[in-house]
Parts: C-alpha cells; sequence; structure tokens
C-alpha cells in the first residue's frame, strides 16, 4: 500500500492565506496610488479607460434621462396651465375695471372739453348727464337730469364740445327735455362763414338739416360751414351748427335746396351743456305813427282853427 499517492485533489489545494491576499493588494494599490500621484504615470491609461466608459455610461444613464426629461416636461405643463388659468381668471376678474376706467377717461375727456368751451366762447351754463331719449319715434328728443331745482328754463340752448345740440323745449322739477335741431319742428338762424350770408335751417327728422330760402345762385358750396348768427336772441353768435353736404339747384326753382349733417355729436353723446339765458335783445323802435307826407308835429298840416275876437 504504500505506492499509493495520497496527495489531495487540486479542489482541495490551499493557496495563500486571505489576510496574506488582502495585504498584498492594499500594498500594490498603495503602491500604484503613490506613483501615479507623484510621477503621474497613469493619465494616459485614465483617459483611455474614460473614452472607452464614457459611452457605454451614457447609454446606461438613458433611460434615466429620459424619465427625469418626461417629470421635468410635465411639471412645467401642469405649471403652465395652472398659470394660464390664474391669468384667465384675472383677465375676467379686472376686464370690467379696466372697461369701466376707459369710459371715465373717455367720459373725464369730453366733460373737460365742454369746461372748455366755457372759457372759449365766453360762455356760462351748466353740463348735465343725458338721461334717456324720449319715447317718441318721431321726434329727436333727449331727457337731461337737470330742471327746474337747477334754474333751467324752456328756451336754453344745449351744446357739446364741437357745437350746437338743441334747445330745451320742456322743464320738470328735475329733469328736462332737449329737442335736438334735427327734430323736424327745430328751426336754428345760421350764418355762412365763408360768406357771411344769413338763413335758417330747420331739421329733417332724419339726422339731417335742410338750408331753406337761399336762392339758386346764392354763393354756397359744399362744405361750408354754418355757425349760429344770434339773430334770435337765444343761441350765442358763432357756434357751429352744420356742414353743407349736398346741393341741389334747379332753375324751375327759386330757392335751392341745400342739405346738411349736425357738427355736433347730435345722435352720439352722453353729456351737453346747457347754456345760460342771452341777454334779451333791446325792444324795435316804435312804428311811425303819422301818414305818409304828414308831419309828426301837432297842429302842422291841418286845418288851423279859427279864433273870433270880440269886439264890445
Amino acid at each position: 500500500m504504500a505506492g499509493i499517492d495520497h496527495a489531495p485533489p487540486p479542489f482541495f489545494k490551499q493557496g495563500p492565506a486571505p489576510l496574506a491576499l488582502l495585504t498584498f493588494y492594499i500594498a500594490v494599490s498603495l503602491a500604484i496610488f503613490v506613483v501615479d500621484l507623484r510621477f503621474k504615470s497613469l493619465d494616459l491609461l485614465r483617459q483611455s479607460i474614460a473614452l472607452v466608459v464614457d459611452p457605454v455610461q451614457r447609454v446606461a444613464q438613458t433611460p434615466g434621462s429620459l424619465v427625469d426629461y418626461a417629470a421635468s416636461y410635465l411639471q412645467g405643463m401642469r405649471g403652465l396651465q395652472q398659470e394660464n388659468n390664474e391669468l384667465k381668471h384675472a383677465q375676467l376678474t379686472t376686464a370690467p375695471n379696466l372697461q369701466r376706467l376707459a369710459q371715465l377717461e373717455a367720459e373725464n375727456e369730453r366733460l373737460r372739453k365742454l369746461l372748455s368751451v366755457k372759457e372759449r366762447e365766453k360762455a356760462n351754463g351748466q353740463v348735465t348727464q343725458i338721461l334717456y331719449t324720449a319715447r317718441d319715434p318721431f321726434s329727436r328728443k333727449i331727457i337731461v337730469d337737470k330742471g327746474q331745482q337747477a334754474g333751467i328754463v324752456a328756451g336754453q340752448p344745449a351744446i357739446d364740445e364741437t357745437g350746437v345740440v338743441g334747445q330745451v323745449t320742456r322743464v320738470f322739477p328735475f329733469s328736462a327735455e332737449v329737442t335736438l335741431i334735427t327734430d323736424k319742428d327745430q328751426v336754428v338762424p345760421v350764418q355762412i362763414v365763408r360768406s357771411g350770408q344769413r338763413s335758417v335751417v330747420f331739421g329733417l327728422g332724419n339726422g339731417q338739416l335742410e338750408l331753406r330760402y337761399m336762392p339758386a345762385n346764392a354763393d354756397i358750396q359744399i362744405g361750408d360751414i354754418l355757425v349760429t348768427s344770434g339773430l334770435d336772441g337765444i343761441y350765442l353768435p358763432g357756434f357751429p351748427v352744420a356742414k353743407v353736404v349736398n346741393i341741389e339747384r334747379d332753375s324751375a326753382y327759386s330757392f335751392a335746396r341745400i342739405f346738411c349733417v349736425p357738427i355736433a355729436g347730435v345722435e352720439n353723446f352722453g353729456e351737453v351743456m346747457i347754456l345760460d339765458p342771452r341777454q334779451p335783445l333791446p325792444p324795435a323802435p316804435p312804428e311811425s305813427i303819422g301818414r305818409p307826407g304828414g308831419s309828426d308835429k301837432p297842429g302842422l298840416g291841418g286845418k288851423k282853427k279859427k279864433t273870433v275876437a270880440k269886439t264890445n
């Protein structure tokens, strides 16, 4: 039995002790670290390894990057949607205020222009607010918010910042009725600025006016401006009234047909100024009561009274 080999199989062969291997590896690592730190001898190897590993690392990180990108995109979309909803809510909340502000600014601008008329035309009056239009569809009348309590009387002219609007025709305790110059019953004495001719304009009830009693050969042109003449004792002279837009001349008629449009915003305004009444015009001189060719002095031109002297 002495010839039998008792050597253990390779599977059971034992190498160096684990502690010895650990010590060896630590020593080698420290040596490499010290050499690389001092002589930079492993930079090329490190760069080569990084060049090979970087694409692999990028491919490995792609799923995570996609997930992060999708999450940030969805979060951004939710933030944008929330911000959009907040902006819409703010717009709905502030839109009425902005509209009201724009309306107030326009109203203030109109009021400033109305008040400037007092200084420009040397006229006194009071600004009134239009409440509503008259219910009669065949007339052109408005109702303002001042009446007898504010000293308004019938006959006062009404203007806006650009020209004549109408005339007060009826007065109530707290309101007044203003008949517009475009009403078919309204008449305004006017004067042509360019030529100085005087006439009267009549409302037609359809938003236009007609200049009447002008001869067919009168010196008038399209575009002429008509202003108040002041001869009626109601309107101050010089206020713009209308502009000539059409002239019809016919030799068969003595007068031309002249159509005009009002200069003032007769149909689209919110405030008007009621001017104070004018001072009454001086009375007309009395007509002569003497006969033609006679004398106004008493006793002249008549028969002399005979006087008889009594004699004693």
